[in-house]
């Protein structure tokens, strides 16, 4: 046998699976000498005491020192190989009735008999030495590696005060799969000639393991073994099993039936359920599509109503403005023509008197046509009052809305109480004449009631809701359409106007920066400040709120951040109370777009301005203009 450099050297435990696929290949090359006649040894032990081995033990020899975690990694590789060979290669050939006997199904044992259920084996003669004061052995983990073909779930090594007892308890499946390879574990052992009757009958057992079933001799018998099976085990004849499992089943079908039951008498109640809610709600369609035509009918005929009126006012006011306009015209260039004369001549003075008065009375008359075009915009105010009006009335009737919810939620409640009363008067015994029978009929008469009347407040309920959500959008509206009217009649004097809501003040960036700078420096600073923090401003990234609790409601101020510490450090308060104002009012008007958006603002009190005040400066602004031409 030829060694290779592979051999003389040391492998890590990556290059274990490598390593052992290498020496996996030179064994079925047939570069190892494994078989010697009738016996097996192990070729990767020759430096030690040789040792005749039988498949079996080959085997687990080699699969025993290819899981130990003292072993060097080329002892470990080089065993895998030998352990994969054995069980690939000459078990085929050489075992392969034993290994036949193994893996087939095992007929079932007497019925009446009594085993250890949960299915345990029992392991005895497992190698053990004495090490550091104590008796130590193969793990539970190599022996379930070296027994992996009975497929047991665990292998549970026994100890006492002196270490390992040389015991090992093996679990199986609880089914009757774990039945049979118990059944087959016992058997692998009983050919082999290491079963229970061995284990007992040989005086120098040697170093192999000997397994058997546990049965009832083990569970009753003295020591570790008696005590964990006695622990961990009841006694149990396959007819117990097979008539527990019966039981189990039949109750299992019964408690299934049962629930099919129930739950096929909900089924019912619901769909019995979900036809009257169906009905109910197309009714209940059908009535909000008329409400909701006849709502939009009056709607639009009070519209066109509203805007002939408005137009015819907004005509007159023209045609009489005009007609004003025009008669002063010539009134003044009369009165311009009279002078002339009466600085020229005396003679005419009593006829320019004349004319004078006359002018006088059509000056009188003009004033009262004045007096009409005032008593016209007050009909313009009136209007818009009335408006007013028309708003509270359906913030009134918003509260009125809430009150008649409160209402709904209490008829409902009665409804549900009144049909409980119903259902049990129905149950009752009695004859269909005596009082019980008008009992109930009073009782539907007043649930009959109670629905007609919950309809009818759900359908007050529907038009109320219509309306109040017509009205806020007609005032957003309104709101809108001042905001690009006030533009033309706004001037740098006035105290309501156009405020946009998160955009920085050069102005006052100025003014503060001229506190701290002469003027020409403070213009520069005031236009780069003001634009790099315009552009933080806008950054959805930047978002420096946090929300705290006042007065039991949730609020969003701004937290220590350091941006605008710094801020303040460097400029001052004044600059920094300017971009914490601008940034306060992007995150309430516009947090998700982050620019500007425009407001009507009452720039004396610094608050947002109401429609009511905001239409009393345009007419204000209006009247003025008006005088002027």
């Amino acid at each position: 046998m030829s060694h290779s450099s592979d051999e003389d050297s040391e492998i890590s435990d990556s290059e274990i699976d490598e390593y052992a696929d290498k020496f996996y290949a030179r064994l079925v090359a047939g570069e190892f000498k494994v078989k010697d006649g009738q016996s097996y040894s192990c070729p990767f032990c020759s430096g030690k005491k040789k040792k005749d081995f039988n498949i079996n033990n080959l085997i687990q020899h080699a699969s025993g020192v290819g899981a130990a975690s003292n072993r060097q990694a080329k002892d470990k590789a080089t065993h895998r190989a030998l352990a994969k060979h054995l069980k690939n290669g000459l078990t085929k050939s050489s075992g392969q009735q034993s290994q036949t006997a193994v893996v087939e199904p095992q007929p079932l044992p007497n019925r009446d008999e009594k085993f250890v259920w949960p299915w345990m084996g029992v392991l005895v003669n497992v190698p053990t030495e004495w090490k550091d004061g104590r008796q130590i052995g193969r793990s539970g983990n190599h022996l379930k590696e070296q027994l992996s073909r009975f497929c047991p779930l665990k292998i549970i090594p026994l100890w006492n005060f002196r270490g390992h007892s040389g015991n090992a308890i093996v679990e199986f499946g609880k089914d009757w799969h774990g039945f049979r390879n118990a059944l087959a574990f016992e058997d692998y052992f009983g050919k082999e000639g290491y079963g229970k009757r061995d284990w007992k009958e040989k005086q120098n057992q040697g170093s192999n393991l000997f397994g058997w079933v546990a049965r009832a001799e083990d569970h009753t018998s003295p020591g570790l073994i008696g005590d964990h099976l006695r622990k961990n085990g009841d006694l149990k004849t396959i007819n117990d099993l097979e008539n527990e499992g019966a039981r189990k089943t039949d109750k299992l079908v019964a408690n299934l039936a049962n629930q099919i039951e129930v739950k096929n008498r909900h089924l019912q109640e619901l769909e019995v359920t979900y036809n009257e809610r169906t009905t109910s709600l197309e009714k209940m369609m059908g009535q909000r599509e008329q409400l909701l035509q006849k709502y939009n009918e009056e709607i639009r005929k009070m519209q066109q109503l509203a805007q002939r009126h408005s137009q015819k006012i907004i005509d007159e006011n023209q045609k009489l403005r005009s007609e004003l306009e025009s008669k002063m015209s010539e009134l003044n260039t009369r009165s311009k023509e009279l002078d002339e004369i009466a600085a020229k001549s005396d003679y005419d003075r009593r006829i320019i008197d004349q004319e004078k008065q006359k002018n006088a009375i059509k000056s009188s008359h003009l004033k009262l046509a004045t007096l009409e075009q005032e008593r016209a915009d007050e009909n313009v105010l009136k209007l818009v009052r009335e408006h007013k009006r028309e708003k509270e009335a359906a913030v009134k009737k918003i509260l009125k809305l809430e009150q008649q919810v409160d209402a709904k939620q209490k008829l409902e409640l009665d409804i549900q109480q009144l049909k409980g009363k119903l259902e049990v008067m129905k149950h009752m015994p009695g004859d269909e004449d005596s009082a019980l029978k008008n009992k109930i009929d009073e009782l539907s008469e007043e649930l009959q009631e109670k629905m007609d009347e919950l309809d009818a407040m759900e359908s007050l309920n529907q038009t109320l809701v219509i309306k109040e959500r017509k009205s806020n959008t007609e005032m957003q509206d309104a709101r809108k359409e001042l905001e690009n009217g006030l533009l033309d009649l706004l001037d740098g004097q006035s105290h309501i106007g156009i405020k946009r809501m998160g955009e920085l003040d050069l102005e006052a960036f100025s003014k503060a920066c001229r506190k701290m700078s002469s003027e020409e420096d403070a213009e520069i600073t005031a236009a780069i400040l003001c634009s790099k923090w315009q552009a933080e401003i806008k950054n959805p990234d930047w978002h420096p709120f946090r929300f705290v609790l006042v007065d039991g409601q949730e609020k969003e101020i701004i937290e220590d951040d350091a941006k605008l510490q710094e801020l303040k450090e460097e400029h001052g308060e004044d600059i920094y109370r300017l971009v914490r104002d601008a940034l306060c009012e992007i995150n309430e008007y516009n947090p998700s777009g982050r620019f500007p958006v425009g407001e009507l603002w009452n720039f004396k009190d610094k608050r947002k301005a109401t429609l009511k005040e905001t239409v009393q400066f345009v007419l204000r602004q209006w009247r003025a203009n008006r005088r002027k031409r």
